[in-house]
């Protein structure tokens, strides 16, 4: 099964999917917002599959911090553009896997959906 793990290495919520991966034997690649940032055409076929609502960090800092300019009337392709240019503002861990994709960490629904 070929697994990625998209996030950013010190999230928390990233740093416990990661060990329940582990954890779980499942193999993973890392994909490193911070070293490889987000590509706005993954960003766009995730927003396909799971909406680009979910995909929006919107309690995070990075979020939060930006001018409310940027935050307010959001749609998906201004969200897509934002998340592009802030993947910290990306909900964490996005995982895609061969049955689909998983976004946020629920030990519950990884293990449904990953094993």
């Amino acid at each position: 099964m070929t697994v990625t793990v998209y996030g950013i290495p010190n999230c928390d919520t990233v740093k416990k999917a990661r060990a329940w991966l582990d954890l779980s034997g499942i193999s993973y690649t890392f994909h490193d917002y911070k070293k490889a940032g987000a590509d706005a055409d993954k960003l766009r076929d995730w927003a396909r599959v799971a909406g680009w609502e979910p995909l929006l960090n919107r309690a995070g800092t990075t979020f939060r911090k930006l001018p409310e300019s940027e935050r307010e009337g959001l749609n998906e392709t201004r969200a897509i553009t934002l998340m592009a240019a802030h993947p910290s503002a990306i909900r964490r861990p996005v995982v895609e896997h061969p049955g689909g994709l998983l976004v946020g960490f629920d030990a519950a629904a990884w293990g449904a959906a990953l094993r």
